[in-house]
């Protein structure tokens, strides 16, 4: 059995690939690649005799083809665009072939060229695939990202990817299509996502969409400010159901939100705690679970007020929770104990659980799980008719938080 040589090619320049790669190349009397790829070595080196095993839509039939020329003693080599590792044919090659079998001879890949092209780092990026799986599971990874480039596929081109992002609520200060990477006919445009959502584009493109200075994607507009706490009128709500702005800013802080996870804001109310996880750090996915339906409502309409990407599920809490993927920080507003105990069944290792309560007896059981609470009572100042102020005291509010690390019980 024969070795198999898989070369990368920056764009179809077979000129920049090493020599030990060309010399593959020509002793080769198989060559398996893309109808264009194949053509392009074809004028490289004419006179080359060789058969030709064309990788185009049914990969899985190709590389068995070529695993099978290679058990027959011929010398094969395989064409690839770019980096073969990186999303590329070897991972295909791999499931018929040993390793030992393979030499690879890379090419930078479709994705550093692009960034290279927009001259941003990015070994910070995360990269995503759109081939052959769910436009809404790559969306949610774009969610959670800081700098991300995207493969699109025939199935979802760059316009189709920028349509779900614009529906999802996702704002960039830097969108970029880069197609034909290394070709003659090479595209890198910069736009906005509206107009990446308008325009047709070669569907085997990298899309490149960055925060500023690689912050988080989703909700990072120009004019945005780092606060917390913001008005009980910054958002609409039922007849004073709303967690109050001093007790938010404490109970945010009690979170204390990680740059990327899950949040939940069970029996959200208003949504201003979901809201303002999702408004201070953007590359979280934010859940707000609210059981009356005019409630859920409202929880919509202040997200888009505010900018802020919060998915809504309503329904009854435990009972929906199941639908929900597993929480990194979870504020529970409502429900009780049978929620705050459920709510703590599915938080993740090293996660963060705050509860707010109005009744004691409630706030007793929290901290005997959580293991802190405070209480919280609040003045504010009103203006009487006279033109003097006086103190005007809230109810005031148990905050619990926790679980209490193990460690910390034995400092107590």
């Amino acid at each position: 059995m024969h070795d198999v040589s898989v070369i990368g090619v920056p764009g179809e320049r077979f000129a920049e690939i090493p020599a030990e790669a060309i010399e593959a190349l020509r002793r080769a009397t198989v060559i398996a690649g893309g109808r264009r790829l194949v053509a392009a070595w074809d004028a490289f080196s004419p006179g080359h005799r060789h058969q030709v095993i064309e990788i185009a839509g049914d990969v899985t039939g190709a590389v068995a083809r070529v695993a099978e020329a290679a058990h027959s003693d011929a010398d094969v080599a395989v064409l690839a665009s770019g980096d073969p590792g990186f999303f590329g044919i070897l991972r295909s090659l791999l499931q018929v072939m040993d390793r030992s079998r393979l030499h690879v001879f890379a090419a930078p890949s479709s994705v550093a060229i692009a960034f290279s092209r927009l001259a941003i780092p990015w070994d910070d990026a995360v990269v995503v695939s759109a081939h052959g799986r769910s436009l809404e599971e790559a969306v949610q990874v774009v969610r959670m990202a800081r700098k991300v480039a995207i493969l699109s596929s025939p199935d979802n081109p760059p316009e189709v990817l920028a349509r779900a992002l614009l529906a999802g609520g996702a704002r960039v200060d830097l969108a970029a299509v880069c197609c034909r990477l290394g070709s003659a006919d090479e595209e890198v445009a910069e736009m906005s996502l509206t107009q990446m959502a308008r325009g047709r584009w070669d569907p085997l493109s990298v899309v490149v969409l960055v925060g500023p200075g690689g912050l988080p994607l989703v909700g990072w507009g120009p004019g945005r400010q780092l606060a917390w706490g913001l008005t009980d009128d910054s958002f609409a709500h039922r007849a004073g159901m709303v967690t109050k702005a001093e007790v938010r800013a404490v109970a945010l802080g009690k979170l204390a939100l990680p740059p990327v996870g899950v949040v939940w804001d069970v029996g959200a109310g208003s949504g201003s705690v979901a809201i303002e996880c999702a408004r201070l750090c953007p590359g979280l996915s934010v859940f707000a679970v609210e059981q009356h339906p005019e409630d859920a409502r409202r929880i919509s309409i202040n997200a888009s007020a505010h900018a802020a990407s919060v998915h809504v599920f309503e329904g009854h809490a435990p009972d929906v929770l199941v639908r929900l993927p597993e929480p990194d920080r979870v504020f529970v507003g409502g429900g009780g104990i049978a929620v705050l105990d459920a709510c703590l069944a599915r938080l993740a290792p090293g996660g963060v659980l705050v509860a707010t309560f109005s009744a004691l007896d409630r706030a007793a059981a929290a901290v005997e799980r959580l293991g802190q609470m405070v209480q919280i009572g609040v003045d504010r100042a009103v203006k009487l008719p006279d033109g003097g102020w006086r103190m005007a005291a809230e109810n005031p509010v148990f905050l619990a938080w926790g679980p209490m690390r193990e460690e910390e019980l034995h400092t107590r």
